[in-house]
């Protein structure tokens, strides 16, 4: 049967009237950047600049909830299925327009009024016109009822910082327009003159079909999200007794899903890949793209709506791994390169293998990954099928433990002396990521060595911050000597902001600073430092590469 659509055309205005919108845990959280907000603020100065006519901004589709009584006003619910980004930024600038309103002035403070009563309702509960989701922070709801936004600095997820900025440059479109018209001009053109097609649906399985509709027509809907799409249509379309239940249980998990993938950007696109990937059902020889990946996970839930729940817990627990490994600063020398990437995640959600043995695989997987990308230099291109190969055999095939080992060993270079020798020069120009992971293994070394506790909160502040102003160049930069200053052996790592703070100083009088760090790999050199030449960058370089020799051996060393 072919679904007849009847949408409304109607105004911003007119959408926000009579209703109390919220975007459901189980939708993605705000994730417009600057480049969406720009567009948008664009859109209506040019629409102002038209001097008449309607701007279309977008689709939105929302299905129709509860009732709510506010006083003596009936509010209709609407749960937005597409379209929340936009109305996210909508609400932000109109919140934005009633703070800079002029309530000394008559006309400011009745026309502020009117604003803070439509984004707050006057309940006990001060209820929102917008309410979102994965706000744990309440960034959204607090600028909304107070007008008050934390700095930038205090965001901890993708989500948030996208808030807070879209705050920042809400206002600054706002401070700019008061330059040259009034803000009750701006008002109505949001309010008259933003045009929106709004699908308000009452059945949720409708949702979704009308969802692929729109898709079918040219709706930009990235391949993750019409994946959810897909696989709830399977479970609406059941007739399963309990398909209620499994309704909710698909939500809760989406929910959890777009909670992951919130925290920090690209990492939809790579679960998507990554769970597509390893679960192809013909072994592959490279990374599957976005539409074949959904592809395969769609297929894969075979109508059947029990098998959607199986579908949509692998694609959470990749997005967990996925996330665990970007907050693994350490590792993310070696998580750079997909194909690495895909491995790991293979090797830590084998069920069947204890901590211990995932462990021993990872030490094994890093040290590979690290010789072939980071010391040898190799790029994205090289041994791909190897590594997509075997991580879809982990994934797949149930490999013992030795198998897998045996696997990783054989993506190893042949020869741990070749590789060592291909970082004496010039590796800080190809790869300085690689260059700060190989100080913090020497630090981890030489920590161990002292028989003292590896500081990781000292280290985890040198990951944050840009790798170029991590590495210190003994001899400085300024020395002229371009011969030697990039070299191993004149290179170190040092905590934040001293690095720039030691500058153009000669050695020596860098001593006492590279004291004080309690790092020990700057500890180390400070009593050769009176006498920094060729000569001494010569002999640590050949100590260090000494030690990597050794420290890369075994890849099954404890990292």
């Amino acid at each position: 049967m072919v679904l007849q659509i009847q949408p409304q055309f109607i105004t911003f205005g007119s959408m926000i009237q009579g209703r109390l919108l919220r975007i459901p845990s189980y939708q993605r959280a705000y994730s417009w950047q600057a480049r969406q907000r720009t567009d948008l603020f664009g859109d209506i100065e040019r629409t102002w600049e038209a001097g008449s006519g309607d701007h279309f901004m977008a689709t939105v589709v929302g299905l129709r909830r509860e009732t709510i009584e506010i006083l003596t006003h009936e509010y209709q619910t609407i749960d937005i299925v597409d379209g929340q980004q936009r109305l996210t930024t909508l609400v932000l600038l109109l919140k934005s327009i009633a703070k800079a309103m002029d309530r000394s002035d008559e006309v400011g403070n009745t026309l502020g009024r009117e604003i803070d009563e439509v984004l707050v309702k006057r309940d006990n509960a001060s209820l929102l016109l917008l309410q979102t989701n994965h706000d744990s922070s309440n960034y959204f709801a607090d600028y909304l009822r107070s007008g008050v936004t934390p700095p930038l600095s205090r965001a901890t997820t993708l989500a948030d910082r996208e808030i807070l900025l879209a705050i920042r440059e809400c206002e600054g479109f706002v401070s700019r327009w008061q330059r040259k018209a009034h803000l009750t001009d701006l008002i109505t053109l949001i309010r008259n003159r933003l045009t929106f097609i709004f699908h308000e649906i009452a059945n949720e399985a409708a949702v979704y079909t009308v969802f692929e509709v729109l898709n079918s027509r040219g709706l930009i809907v990235s391949h993750f999200d019409r994946l959810k799409s897909l696989l709830m249509a399977v479970v609406f379309d059941s007739e399963s007794g309990n398909r209620e239940e499994l309704v909710d249980e698909v939500h809760r998990l989406w929910g959890e899903i777009y909670h992951n993938i919130g925290l920090r950007r690209g990492s939809d696109t790579a679960a998507l890949q990554l769970a597509g990937t390893l679960k192809s059902p013909n072994r592959p020889s490279k990374p599957l793209g976005e539409p074949a990946a959904r592809d395969v996970l769609h297929r894969q839930a075979q109508g059947d709506p029990r098998k959607v729940i199986e579908t949509t817990q692998w694609l959470l627990s990749v997005t967990q791994v996925v996330e665990a490994l970007a907050s693994d600063r350490r590792r993310t020398a070696v998580t750079g390169v997909f194909q690495a990437r895909l491995l790991a995640v293979a090797i830590l959600l084998r069920s069947d293998l204890n901590e211990a043995e995932k462990q021993k695989l990872m030490q094994a997987w890093e040290s590979a990954t690290y010789q072939l990308y980071g010391m040898l230099k190799h790029d994205a291109r090289w041994d791909v099928g190897d590594y997509v190969r075997l991580a879809w055999r982990l994934t797949n095939e149930q490999l013992t433990l030795q198998d897998a080992l045996a696997g990783i060993q054989s993506l190893i270079p042949a020869s741990i002396n070749n590789t060592v020798e291909q970082i004496r020069r010039d590796w800080y120009n190809h790869r300085p990521e690689a260059v700060r992971y190989f100080f913090h293994r020497y630090e981890e070394h030489l920590s161990r060595q002292a028989g003292q506790l590896f500081n990781n909160e000292q280290w985890n502040r040198i990951w944050e911050q840009n790798v170029a102003e991590s590495i210190e160049h003994i001899l400085p930069q300024s020395s002229g000597d371009h011969e030697y200053m990039h070299r191993i052996g004149n290179l170190l790592l040092l905590p934040p902001r001293l690095n720039s703070q030691l500058g153009g100083k000669e050695p020596w009088e860098k001593a006492e600073a590279y004291q004080k760090t309690g790092l020990l790999i700057a500890q180390k050199v400070v009593p050769h430092l009176a006498n920094w030449n060729r000569e001494a960058i010569e002999s640590r370089e050949e100590e260090l590469l000494q030690w990597a020799s050794q420290e890369w051996a075994n890849p099954l060393q404890v990292a």
